[in-house]
């Protein structure tokens, strides 16, 4: 399943991400690796997933939520 799937306030695990590398590589740096754990808060169909991630909320469009793969934990 991807993020775009996920259900607001349950727990996922990161399991990949297939975007572009430099897209890839800023999400990296905000702490969206493989195997982080994100909760998600709010998910809008057709608009922006709001998630939290190692105490930080990110919001992200629904392509890019499209591109990160998940598990729930």
């Amino acid at each position: 399943m991807t993020l775009v799937d996920g259900k607001a306030n349950k727990t996922y695990t990161v399991h990949n991400i297939q975007l572009a590398k430099e897209t890839e590589i800023r999400l990296k740096a905000l702490g969206l690796t493989d195997g982080t754990k994100i909760e998600v808060l709010n998910n809008k169909r057709g608009g922006s997933v709001i998630f939290n991630v190692r105490g930080t909320r990110l919001a992200v469009g629904k392509k890019i939520a499209e591109a990160i793969h998940i598990e729930e934990s």
